[in-house]
């Protein structure tokens, strides 16, 4: 019996984290892709594959972006850390093909991405047959979730239409059959049931990994995008793994082909150890001239907006979300604002450099002003109750949808321009008991401007009412630049507090 060996390592979700830092201090992280990529050990029947999401999403990403001419920077740190594959993630298209073009085109690695059509409906990354230095053929394909058609804006798109992931699998994997001995698919997407149990955990496409795994034969299933750490699953006979974000671990997997018979085991494997000083060294001037730009003083503040615990900011206010409502009530003239936290946040000191901008608020969201009726805003307002639950300690909580099976605080938006309540132990649906608008009861019929987020305004996260209203205005400036802007014209910042909301979450006796 001939026996035959594949060894993968895989990273998804980098978001240009690449030395051990998270660039909010000094201390070094147990994170990066230097801290992952020291303990590939690769020959000739080793495959390095990343899930996508590797340009956007750090202060390094944002760097490259606007001091950088291209992206050829991470391509050259990727070339260096060995990958042979990678696939397209939804954040990879923020800055547009241009930028995305010039990161594939120093790229080394072969990009594979199915559902990434050209205008003439030609697959423009499509899937490859790799054969090993022992015989052993390996058929590649990638997938992205279609999702980035709901995020992206259609000019970050021009000339690539994404389409349905699935028949785009089963077509590539209908030509690879009878080509290889096995068959591997990375897919920028989760899982949308529990793993463990099979219960539905979202009805949206947004992830689909668990159908691709029950209709589709992939030997071999490599996700991302949910930045969830899942070590080896085998699934309906694909054996499935995930990798978590920002190079915090890799996924190292070795299949063992015996006649035909494949045995899979895996592990995740944290990132630790040295860095490589040899990439140390050779990007070092990037990192510097990062780190340098992210020193730049950009504002001041009469006192530090520090961050709470998620629930904490959900349930008493937030001055962080206080101050990204003021900045987008300021620069669209929106009767209101709403607007929501990353997962982690660090706020700001009460001096502001340009790395506590971009930490702070690390997507490149811009931002839409819709025509709401009062109906819709208390629609969406119902959405954001919804991430409050009891516990059986008759304790507040974050909901079990905003947790699993990706924890979504980002999700929870804070409205500011209007006075509500959220009453927690009412049904779902019901919670929101009392909107006014200076001073007046808001009615189903009432009209108001409201300025959101791109991605709010997609409908994304929840809210499908948004896509209904119409579009006032569109400011095409990254919410980043807007704050950057926001402290050039007043450098010196008197903020006020503002409490918009009661979230009451106490039984009468």
């Amino acid at each position: 019996m001939e026996e035959k060996t594949l060894q993968i390592y895989f990273t998804s979700d980098l978001h240009a984290f690449v030395y051990p830092t998270d660039y909010r201090s000094a201390e070094e992280r147990e994170l990066g892709l230097f801290k992952c990529a020291n303990r590939f050990q690769k020959d000739g029947n080793t495959l390095i594959i990343d899930g996508g999401d590797v340009l956007q999403g750090s202060p390094l990403g944002a760097f490259c972006h606007d001091s950088q001419e291209d992206a050829g920077s991470l391509a050259q740190i990727m070339n260096c850390c060995g990958y042979d594959y990678v696939t397209l993630g939804n954040h990879d298209f923020n800055y547009g093909m241009a930028y995305l073009d010039s990161y594939l085109d120093a790229l080394e690695a072969r990009c594979v991405c199915q559902n990434a059509l050209r205008s003439d409906g030609t697959v423009r990354f499509p899937s490859r047959v790799h054969v090993l230095e022992n015989g052993l053929r390996v058929g590649v394909v990638g997938i992205v979730t279609d999702h980035v058609n709901v995020w992206e804006r259609p000019e970050h798109l021009t000339g690539l239409t994404i389409t349905d992931p699935i028949p785009a699998a089963r077509a590539a994997l209908e030509e690879l059959k009878g080509r290889t001995d096995l068959t591997v698919c990375i897919y920028h997407g989760g899982f949308e049931r529990d793993l463990a149990t099979g219960r539905v955990l979202s009805t949206s496409r947004e992830n689909i990994a668990y159908r691709l795994c029950q209709e589709l034969d992939f030997d071999i299933l490599l996700t991302g995008h949910q930045h969830m750490c899942i070590p080896g699953q085998s699934l309906f006979g694909t054996f499935a793994v995930q990798a978590p974000d920002s190079g915090r671990a890799f996924i190292s997997l070795k299949a063992v082909v015996t006649d035909g018979h494949i045995i899979c085991n895996s592990q995740a494997v944290p990132a630790s150890g040295d860095c490589d000083p040899t990439l140390l060294d050779r990007f070092g001037g990037l990192e510097q001239g990062a780190q340098t730009w992210l020193d730049t003083v950009v504002g001041h503040l009469d006192r530090p907006l520090l961050p709470a615990p998620p629930l904490i900011m959900a349930a008493e206010g937030s001055c962080i979300a206080d101050f990204f409502n003021e900045v987008q009530l300021s620069c669209s003239g929106a009767q209101l604002a709403a607007t929501s936290l990353a997962n982690e946040i660090t706020g700001f000191p009460q001096t502001v450099r340009r790395r506590d901008v971009l930490t702070a608020y690390p997507y490149t969201n811009t931002l839409t002003v819709l025509r709401v009726t009062g109906r819709v805003l208390r629609q969406a307002m119902e959405r954001s109750a919804e991430y409050f639950a009891i516990d059986e300690d008759g304790k507040l909580c974050v909901a079990d949808a905003f947790l699993k099976p990706k924890v979504e605080h980002y999700n929870y938006d804070y409205f500011a321009g209007v006075n509500y309540t959220i009453d927690v132990f009412k049904p779902a649906g019901q919670r929101v008991t009392e909107v006014s608008y200076q001073g007046k009861a808001v009615k189903d019929s009432h009209e108001f401007t409201i300025c959101l987020n791109s991605y709010r305004a997609s409908g994304a996260g929840g809210y499908p009412e948004y896509t209904q209203c119409q579009v006032v205005r569109e400011i095409n400036v990254e919410m980043s630049d807007l704050i950057l802007e926001y402290f050039k014209n007043t450098p010196k910042l008197s903020l006020k507090t503002r409490h918009w909301f009661t979230v009451s979450f106490y039984r009468n006796p």
